[in-house]
């Protein structure tokens, strides 16, 4: 630990709140314990979890003072007691507790080593969303080859993946919805059929026609309120709902006679439950990574800050003036 900086730079937050309770502050440089290693971080992914933990509105209880981020990309700079691999030096992507930093740490088990033609933000912006979009396609929503899904949100960073997911996995038609032409564009390129404005009052009957009225037989939804209720009707018969958020705020509502009609069914998500399961994880990474490694899937990285402007990011995003994922560059 000799080379490496005993204090370093991390936005904290004492309370929860607006982007405003997020500051940028001096703080001790993390040691590793055991089978734990410090990444040096040269960028961080920002996903909509942080958004909530920072206004406690996220699954779990925000506890703080706490420095939010889940995921980064950088280089190892130590290994702690018990950890031979990878070497100091080793440039990879991780999941960690408190990414918007100068160090943090990760367990040496979940370390995603990444090749030197992957850039660090762009390695920063596939391990949350990559997984949460491999997985609610191949797991929560089952895709069989020759099926149709609808992408909610789908200029996000989840959504851009999800796009391209779906139709490596085999779907015969895929649809996305955004709010604006550059994005409805974004999505098109992406390999969407269809791309819809959902902020049109008849955004559903589009999906239907679309659809020659049968409906899709998978949706990823993570809007909540009445975007996630009208989703249930854009379902054909025997369709899967998979639920991964509720960025409006809003709770979905629905009885048990709702999926009776037409045998639907409806799936929770949510990727830190499933850590879990590392065994999971594995084997979605290692499908994930393979479509990377192949060329087959782009990660769009849309706008990068710098760590001192991450409550700028947070805006930008609540704003929904942003595509593809949002990156603080730290150490880059």
């Amino acid at each position: 630990m000799a080379s490496i900086q005993t204090t370093m730079q991390a936005i904290r937050i004492y309370e929860t709140g607006d982007p405003e309770v997020m500051r940028l502050e001096e703080v001790a440089t993390p040691t590793p314990g055991q089978g734990e290693v410090l990444i040096k971080i040269a960028a961080a992914g920002i996903n909509y979890a942080d958004l909530a933990q920072r206004q406690g509105a996220y699954l779990t209880r925000t506890r703080t003072p706490m420095t939010l981020g889940f995921e980064a990309a950088g280089t190892v700079a130590a290994l702690g007691p018990g950890v031979t691999l990878p070497a100091v030096g080793t440039r990879v992507s991780a999941f960690v507790n408190g990414a918007y930093a100068e160090y943090a740490i990760a367990s040496a088990s979940s370390l995603i080593p990444i090749p030197e033609w992957l850039d660090f933000a762009r390695a920063a912006a596939f391990p949350v969303q990559g997984l949460t979009a491999y997985q609610i396609l191949h797991d929560s929503g089952r895709l069989q080859e020759g099926e149709s899904v609808l992408v909610h949100a789908a200029a996000g960073g989840v959504g851009t993946l999800a796009i391209q997911i779906a139709r490596l996995l085999g779907a015969a038609k895929v649809i996305g919805t955004a709010s604006n032409t550059q994005k409805l564009d974004l999505v098109r390129s992406l390999g969407a059929d269809v791309a819809i404005d959902y902020t049109q009052d008849d955004w559903m009957e589009q999906v239907k026609q679309a659809t020659d009225g049968k409906g899709v037989d998978i949706v990823l939804e993570m809007v909540g309120g009445k975007v996630a209720e009208q989703s249930l009707s854009c379902l054909a018969p025997f369709g899967r709902m998979v639920v991964f958020g509720a960025a409006s705020g809003e709770a979905l509502r629905l009885t048990a006679t709702q999926l009776m009609y037409k045998n639907l069914s409806v799936t929770g998500y949510w990727l830190s439950a499933l850590m879990n399961y590392p065994e999971r994880i594995a084997v979605s990474m290692v499908g994930l990574m393979q479509f990377i490694a192949l060329g087959k899937l782009q990660i769009i990285v849309g706008q990068t800050f710098p760590l001192a402007e991450a409550a700028a990011a947070h805006q930008a995003i609540a704003n929904r003036t942003t595509t593809g994922k949002v990156v603080l560059l730290v150490n880059a």
